[in-house]
């Protein structure tokens, strides 16, 4: 394919070097001519292992050129890919003028040309910005057919830019709304394994990523920092860690839904930040866990308020399901609040046994839900009722069962993510998705 790509920095540079190895005519882009004239020269304009050979080979090739000149790059091309920076302002807020000037420029050339074209966006930008800037600069176009627009998140790692790009750990590509891009672009660019999702998801995916990868550098560093103070081998320690791919280094618990709970984590949180504070150690991460926790809380019974209902059925009050735990149980402080606001309240949970629970997990029923028995129901039909909101926190009932006693007058909340409920005739709504 014939191929521009505007901005020659970083990300730029290595996706003009790797498409030219597998045979597309690019044209590079970029105000800076300092940078163009490299990339005329086939010398990268970065620092990067392998890329200095690609862009030499491609211009060995003929299939390697660059200009000043976006009218040029458009007149040549089927293609454009946009990588130019989104730096932060002083305010920590995005800037995307750097992207604005550039899709403004594509809009004018294609304006005059009147061909069609793909737009790829690799640029990284927060959720929502693809579809402000196509209906900001690119509407007419767009609405006509004359381009059709893509948000394309990279994931290079600085040092080993050209082996993420041509081994991609993660390839996701968003369309307006889902669609499968043309197969066409698929096989030259995005590549058979690339998740197609919608243009704010794949825009999220990238964030997510960056967050996660910060996250997990914090935490080792905070870990570090505690086993230091107290004489422990915090390299150790995350080796060991990392050696669990059951749930450490996994998917699980690695899915939005409940706020966490139980007899282990809230407990074991707190006795570590406690003891870091007796050690002088700030854990600024691990300290805002459980703030975390309960803001996420926070979040559900807001939208319990709005639902408007005022009778709420719990699918499941422990902790988590197949068990009778309700010690530090998410639902059962949002029981405790919405009895105390005055709602009608049903619980079905056919794994809780009032005369079987003993020692701490009794008395936190008899000191938070002394009268949970009358607010539990051993049949799903009695508990449902005929109308309310029923808050699904588990999968202690079967969808078939479900769809057998629901009625229009409820409505399902999904706590811990049970797509299947959509299938239900009756208002659905995902916490937090």
């Amino acid at each position: 394919m014939k191929i521009s790509v505007f901005g020659l920095g970083y990300v730029g540079a290595v996706t003009a070097g790797c498409l030219a190895s597998r045979g597309h005519s690019i044209v590079g882009v970029d105000v800076h001519p300092q940078k163009v004239q490299s990339f005329n020269d086939g010398i990268a304009p970065i620092v990067e292992a392998g890329l200095d050979e690609l862009l030499k080979m491609a211009r060995a090739k003929g299939l390697l050129r660059a200009t000043t000149s976006c009218e040029e790059a458009i007149a040549a091309t089927e293609v454009s890919i946009v990588c130019v920076g989104t730096p932060s302002s002083l305010s920590g807020a995005l800037d995307l003028s750097f992207v604005r000037g550039v899709i403004k420029q594509i809009a004018e050339a294609l304006r005059k040309s009147a061909k069609s074209h793909a737009l790829v966006i690799r640029s990284t930008m927060l959720p929502g910005s693809t579809a402000n800037l196509v209906a900001e600069l690119l509407n007419d176009l767009q609405s006509k057919g004359q381009v059709n627009i893509f948000y394309f998140p990279e994931f290079l790692r600085e040092s080993t830019a050209v082996a993420d790009f041509e081994h991609p750990s993660l390839a996701v590509v968003g369309t307006r709304d889902g669609a499968k891009p043309p197969r066409e672009l698929t096989t030259a660019l995005f590549g058979e394994n690339a998740q197609v999702v919608n243009w704010p998801t794949a825009e999220m995916v990238k964030y997510a990523c960056n967050a996660f990868h910060a996250a997990k550098i914090v935490f080792a560093n905070e870990v570090g920092r505690i086993g230091k103070e107290l004489q422990i081998d915090a390299q150790t320690v995350m080796a060991l860690l990392c050696r669990d791919s059951k749930l450490n280094i996994s998917p699980y618990y690695l899915r939005p839904g409940n706020p966490f709970g139980g007899s282990c984590l809230p407990k074991d949180v707190r006795a570590l930040t406690h003891h870091g504070r007796q050690h002088g150690v700030n854990l600024p991460m691990l300290d805002s866990l459980l703030l975390s926790n309960e803001r996420h809380l926070q979040a559900l019974l807001a939208l319990i308020t709005e639902s408007k209902q005022s009778e709420i059925i719990i699918l499941g009050l422990s902790f988590k399901s197949n068990t009778d735990d309700l010690r530090e149980s998410a639902m059962v402080e949002v029981a405790q609040t919405i009895l105390g606001r005055g709602y009608r309240l049903r619980i079905y949970d056919p794994a809780l046994n009032l005369a079987s629970l003993v020692g701490s997990n009794k008395r936190l029923i008899d000191t938070k839900m002394p009268h949970l028995a009358s607010l539990l129901h051993q049949d799903l039909k009695t508990a449902l009722g005929e109308r309310g909101l029923v808050l699904a926190a588990q999968k202690c009932a079967s969808l078939d069962e479900l769809g057998k006693f629901v009625t229009p007058a409820h409505q399902l909340l999904d706590i811990n993510g049970w797509p299947e409920l959509r299938t239900l005739p009756v208002k659905y709504e995902g916490f937090c998705w």
